[in-house]
């Protein structure tokens, strides 16, 4: 006769596979901070959707009909265009929170060539402003962008709600890192 057998304890359920504890999925594992691996996940969402927003602008604007720009040159565009109002070098740079003048000097002179930029001189001080046609350029850029972009996007309120509150985060974030930059310079 064969003895009887005890029952079994209950077993905790099994999985195919043992599954370790999950850890962050880092882009920049190498700059990995214990303190804040969203951190570095955000810089390299940043550096990604900052080369598809530059490839963005570049092509939109040249399906408007103005091609070989840079995506600097297209928001320098944009920028002068801005509320119809002269700009000056510098404060475009402070706008743009670009440091290197030369950059955005090099971006002017290609659209004063191409004539949808303007320069015009009262002393000392030299503005820039779009010209009929680069406003022109401008406006053909917003069409394309509304049925390519926007039309696609197809936000509804809470979402539109998102996109601001990230680039209000944005904004701060880069107060963040231009701060963080100042350190870095005096060290």
């Amino acid at each position: 006769m064969a003895a009887k057998r005890a029952p079994a304890a209950p077993r905790a359920p099994r999985r195919a596979v043992d599954v370790p504890p999950r850890q962050p999925i880092v882009s920049s594992a190498h700059l990995l901070s214990p303190r804040s691996a969203e951190l570095s996940e955000f810089e390299f969402g940043l550096i990604v959707a900052g080369n598809a927003f530059h490839r963005w602008v570049a092509h939109c604007m040249s399906a408007a009909g103005l091609r070989d720009l840079t995506p600097l040159d297209v928001v320098v565009l944009h920028h002068v265009t801005h509320r119809a109002r002269d700009k000056r070098l510098a404060d475009i740079c402070f706008i743009m929170n670009v440091e290197d003048t030369h950059l955005i000097n090099y971006s002017l002179k290609k659209l004063q060539n191409l004539r949808v930029v303007a320069s015009s001189r009262n002393g000392k001080e030299v503005t820039y402003a779009a010209t009929d046609l680069g406003r022109e350029y401008v406006e053909r850029y917003r069409g394309i962008r509304e049925r390519c972009l926007i039309n696609a996007l197809d936000a509804d309120d809470g979402l539109n709600r998102d996109i601001g509150a990230l680039a209000r985060l944005l904004r701060v974030l880069s107060g963040m890192y231009d701060q963080a930059a100042r350190s870095a310079a005096s060290l």
